[in-house]
C-alpha cells in the first residue's frame, strides 16, 4: 500500500538547546530520585465547552465558562519556565474560543512543543492552514463517541497542512473489531495514530473494553503498521498492572488549576496564573500528593498518566520514540 503522493511529510522543529538541556537535566533528577516530580508533558484545557457529547467522558457534562486570556497566557508563561517541554491544548474543544489563534501565535514564542487536540468538527470553519504554522502535533479525536467517523476521508488533508497529524482513537467495548480499518486509514493518509481504552471516570458508563483483548489487539496492529501507531508498548504491557502511572505528566483545568496527582482523583491544587509550577512541585503539599498516587488502587487506565513513562525509561525510550524517526530526521 502506497502513501499519496499528495501528502506532504512533517518535520520536527528544534527548540533552543537550553530548552533540551534543562529538560534532561530535570528528567535525570527524577530518575535518580525514583520520583517523578517534574513533568515533561502537559494538558491544558483552555476551555470546558465542548461540540461533542461522548459517552465516556465527562468534560461536557460540567461547562464552565472560558477564562480571560490574560490569565491563560500567564498559564502558559509558568509552563514555558518549568520542566515541561510538550504542551498539550485541549478543552473541551479549543476552536469554540474566538482567540484561540492569538493563544497559538503567543505559544509558538516559547520553548515548546504544541500538541493541538480537536475532534475537527470545526476545520471547516476555522482558517487551520493559519493556525497549523503554530501547531507541532495535531491531534484530531476521531472515533463513534465524536461522532465523527466521516473525518477519517479528509485525514490527507490534514497531513497536508504541515504537522505531525496523529488520530487519536477513543475504543469502547463494542467497537474493538473496528479498529483495524481505522488504523488502514491512518497508514494510508501519512497519520499517526493513538489508541486508548475508554477509561471508566466518574459520571461516565463503564465502557472500558476487555484489557487482555484490547492489548492483543493493538500489539498485532502495531505489528502490522510499526510506523503508524504511537501507543507505547510498555503501556499495552502494564496498563492493567496497578502503581503502572506517575506524575510525569499534569492535567490544568479550564479555571488555571492543576489537577494533582491526577484527573481521576478529581482533586486540584494551586492557580497556575498566580503561583509558579515548580515552586509548588518542590513543595511538601506535591509530594504528598505522588505519594498518594503510588498508594492509589484505582487502576484507571489513563494512558497520560501511564503511558508517560515510556517516554522518560531508559529502556523503553527509544522503542517510543522510533514511530516518529521518520519526522525527526
Amino acid at each position: 500500500m502506497q502513501i499519496s503522493s499528495t501528502v506532504s511529510r512533517s518535520r520536527i522543529r528544534y527548540l533552543p538547546a537550553s530548552k533540551y538541556v534543562a529538560t534532561a537535566r530535570y528528567a535525570l533528577q527524577d530518575y535518580l530520585a525514583k520520583d517523578y516530580r517534574y513533568p515533561f508533558y502537559c494538558s491544558f484545557k483552555v476551555d470546558q465547552r465542548c461540540d461533542s457529547s461522548c459517552t465516556f467522558c465527562n468534560v461536557w457534562r460540567s461547562p464552565a465558562p472560558d477564562m480571560s486570556i490574560s490569565k491563560v497566557l500567564k498559564v502558559i508563561d509558568n509552563i514555558a519556565d518549568s520542566s515541561v517541554i510538550l504542551l498539550s491544548l485541549e478543552g473541551g474543544e479549543p476552536l469554540l474560543r474566538k482567540d484561540i489563534g492569538e493563544i497559538l501565535e503567543y505559544i509558538r514564542t516559547k520553548p515548546l512543543y504544541l500538541l493541538f487536540t480537536s475532534s475537527g468538527k470545526l476545520f471547516e470553519k476555522r482558517p487551520m492552514k493559519d493556525y497549523s504554522r503554530f501547531i507541532d502535533f495535531l491531534h484530531v479525536s476521531i472515533d463513534e463517541g465524536h461522532r465523527n467517523l466521516d473525518l477519517y476521508e479528509s485525514l490527507p488533508e490534514f497531513v497536508s497542512w504541515g504537522p505531525v497529524v496523529c488520530v487519536q482513537i477513543v475504543v469502547m467495548k463494542q467497537y474493538l473489531s473496528d479498529l483495524e480499518s481505522k488504523i488502514n486509514k491512518c497508514y494510508s493518509a501519512g497519520a499517526k495514530a493513538v489508541v486508548m481504552p475508554a477509561c471508566h471516570i466518574p459520571g461516565t458508563p463503564d465502557l472500558l473494553p476487555e484489557i487482555e483483548a484490547y492489548r492483543n489487539e493493538v500489539m498485532r496492529l502495531k505489528r502490522k503498521y510499526p510506523r503508524t501507531i504511537i501507543t507505547t508498548d510498555k503501556y499495552l504491557r502494564t496498563l492493567d498492572v496497578p502503581h503502572s502511572c506517575n506524575t510525569a505528566s499534569i492535567i490544568i483545568d479550564s479555571d488555571a488549576r492543576v489537577y494533582y496527582p491526577c484527573r481521576t482523583l478529581m482533586e486540584k491544587s494551586v492557580d497556575l496564573s498566580e503561583e509558579s509550577l515548580m515552586k509548588f512541585l518542590d513543595s511538601d503539599a506535591a509530594k504528598v500528593c505522588r505519594d498518594k498516587m503510588r498508594d492509589c488502587d484505582l487502576n484507571c487506565h489513563w494512558y497520560q498518566y501511564f503511558a508517560t513513562e515510556s517516554f522518560v525509561s531508559l529502556r523503553s525510550g527509544f522503542s517510543s520514540i522510533s514511530p516518529y524517526l521518520t519526522d525527526i530526521i
